[in-house]
């Protein structure tokens, strides 16, 4: 339920097409290539989207898009 709102939010953000691969394993940094600026942005797409805060020693945390959905179903409870 998070997720397929977090992968919409990141093609918004970064301008990608739907045949670009994403799942639950990829890594903003990693897989997409994503620079430090622009995941500060998805970032604070995903916060304003879902009504919470997520503190930067918990961004440190998430591997891939799955920690950031599950924290966010975790928030949401």
């Amino acid at each position: 339920m998070y997720f397929e709102k977090i992968v919409e939010i990141i093609r918004d953000q970064l301008g990608l097409e739907e045949d670009v691969k994403i799942e639950k394993e990829t890594s903003l940094m990693k897989d997409l290539e994503v620079d430090s600026l622009d995941a500060v942005e998805v970032i604070m797409k995903i916060e304003d989207e879902f009504d919470i805060e997520i503190p930067d020693e918990d961004i440190n945390t998430f591997k891939n898009l799955g920690d950031i959905a599950d924290y966010v179903g975790n928030k949401k409870g």
